[in-house]
């Protein structure tokens, strides 16, 4: 029995929600998404809420049945607040600049800037040069954008530079000892 599928999906006002041909397109106030539902999981639309429901108890099916509601709920989320991450710079002279909305400059101690472009839904802020705002209605996307920007440079061990995820703890190694 699955909890999370078993919940309905609350609608907002000014959600449409459109199920058709095994995909279910999501239209709000900050855009419209779109995702193909997998494996035989239905959804029915009733009182300003989606019902999902499995066939039988299938393995396949049970496991799908928690993540298709997950999805929608998501893109509900992401139609009507959107999602954002933030993501922390540090290191000397390490820092970034916003070339637009869409573009995004960092020195990250390279011996050349690093330019990264924004897909399609995706804008960056730079409130600070240390400080890096990744904003979209998709949240698999920004997701996978801020993961992107930190691979670049990764917080090393032994002082902790490089790009993290705002509030990531970085386990920091001791160096070398001294002899003796």
């Amino acid at each position: 029995m699955s909890r999370i599928g078993n919940a309905p999906v609350a609608l907002p006002n000014g959600v449409e929600v459109t199920i058709s041909d095994r995909t279910v397109t999501v239209k709000g106030p900050k855009g419209t998404l779109s995702r193909a539902i997998p494996g035989e999981i239905q959804i029915e639309q009733a009182e300003g809420s989606l019902v999902f429901t499995r066939p039988d108890d299938d393995r396949d099916n049970r496991a799908k049945h928690g993540l298709t509601r997950s999805l929608v709920n998501n893109m509900v989320i992401g139609v009507t607040d959107g999602f954002r991450k933030e993501l922390e710079i540090v290191g000397v002279g390490y820092r970034a600049e916003a070339q637009g909305p869409n573009a995004l400059r960092l020195n990250l101690g390279f011996s050349h800037p690093v330019n990264v472009a924004a897909p399609d839904g995706i804008t960056f802020e730079v409130p600070a040069p240390t400080q890096v705002i990744v904003t979209g209605i998709d949240k698999e996307v920004v997701g996978q954008v801020a993961a992107d920007i930190r691979s670049i440079r990764k917080p090393e061990p032994y002082k902790g530079k490089g790009v993290r995820y705002a509030g990531e703890r970085v386990l920091r190694k001791a160096g070398k000892a001294g002899k003796k």
